[in-house]
């Protein structure tokens, strides 16, 4: 640990606050540090491996891609970039998808869907995307202006213009913004995840879907995080019935291998041409043997599963000692604390449980098909450091 800790610090950019864990290996819910020590993961590498760590039916899947071509540019085609579409837009009703390797460069892609089906149909001055204060989308000059938080935009200077933020729930704020401004797209989180695990109401997130119909602006969902059975639907805009144009995830598709996916609808399917965008590697055939061993899997069973853990987290944790709140959907879960989170994370972490904050609150993502003696294990440790 301690070799690798002063290599890390010696030559990684510093931009992250590490924890004092060197993770070793695993197996599901379990993972081990150098020394040997096991914990109960929570976190999930940030909804990331949603069947756990070294899964073996997504290693036998990018095993076997592996082993036939790794990569392909994008002047050819691929079998697993095609299925996984194909197996995107059935399970979801959107009509086309772009590929490529990370939540912020589906929302860039996003982005620049709309800006050009407003261009086209309403003139260039149509640019502006209203996003919601709160929110976050990514650490790209483009999505950090998109992120409805001034914390992250004040050391980068200027960022990308046109992006309008909101409070969450406020509809006649919306409405007023696309009144005094040109706009191109509502683009919002169905859960705010990185603001600290809260869900939009059903009835703020139809009424936007209302307003974009009314005002011919396309409704983008953010599903980076919230995507890919997190939610306790294959994605979270299915628990609110609304339709949206365009839809970004990331995360857990690829189950632990870099993949993003922006999911055009109905009107956004034509929008981007020849050259229009492009990726090296969105779409490598790798990621998606990965991502579509993911998808087969995330069936209704599984789903009806996380609801299950879902209920018991939040009948444990609610009006438990030294617990102030519970918010979240699915198996992703705000806990507000009376300590602070950063306390509570620690004591979890020497009892043998790794999770995660969101601004105030612990932050739980554990895999999707933890076990239930795990989570009821992880769940008394993490109420005994609440208390």
């Amino acid at each position: 640990m301690a070799k690798v800790r002063e290599l890390d610090e010696q030559y990684v950019a510093g931009t992250y606050g590490r924890f004092p864990v060197e993770l070793a290996s695993g197996q599901g819910s379990l993972v081990r540090d150098f020394d040997g020590k096991e914990y109960i993961d929570m976190g999930s590498g940030i909804a990331v491996t949603g069947f756990g760590v070294a899964d073996g039916a997504w290693v036998a899947a990018v095993t076997e891609q592996l082993g036939r071509i790794q990569h392909s540019s994008n002047l050819y085609y691929t079998e697993p970039c095609a299925r996984l579409a194909e197996q995107l837009c059935q399970r979801t009703g959107l009509k086309k998808v772009f590929f490529s390797n990370s939540g912020a460069e589906a929302n860039e892609c996003a982005i620049k869907v709309a800006r050009k089906y407003a261009m086209e149909r309403r003139g260039p001055e149509h640019y502006h995307i209203i996003t919601l204060r709160n929110s976050f989308h990514g650490r790209t000059l483009t999505t950090l202006a998109a992120t409805g938080q001034d914390a992250f935009h004040r050391l980068f200077q200027p960022l990308t213009p046109g992006f309008l933020h909101v409070e969450a729930g406020d509809l006649a704020g919306l409405r007023r913004l696309t009144e005094d401004y040109p706009c191109a797209a509502v683009m919002v989180e169905p859960v705010q995840g990185e603001g600290g695990v809260l869900p939009l109401s059903p009835e703020f997130f139809q009424g936007a879907e209302a307003l974009c119909r009314e005002k011919d602006l396309l409704l983008i969902v953010d599903e980076v995080q919230t995507g890919n059975g997190r939610s306790g639907q294959l994605y979270a805009f299915q628990h609110y019935g609304v339709s949206p144009d365009v839809v970004t995830t990331a995360k857990g598709l690829g189950g632990g291998l870099p993949i993003g996916a922006t999911l055009l609808g109905e009107k956004a399917q034509n929008v981007l041409g020849r050259g229009d965008h492009g990726s090296t590697f969105g779409g490598n055939p790798v990621a998606c043997a990965g991502a579509l061993n993911i998808l087969s899997r995330i069936d209704e069973a599984l789903l009806a599963q996380v609801r299950e853990k879902s209920a018991y987290i939040f009948s444990e944790l609610e009006g438990a000692p030294g617990v102030k709140g519970v918010s979240g959907l699915g198996l992703m879960i705000g806990i507000q604390t009376e300590k602070p989170a950063g306390e509570v994370l620690a004591a979890c972490r020497e009892a043998g449980v790794l999770c995660l904050t969101a601004k105030d609150r612990l932050r739980l993502l554990p895999a999707l098909n933890i076990p239930f003696p795990l989570l009821e294990r992880a769940v008394d440790v993490i109420r005994a450091a609440c208390a």
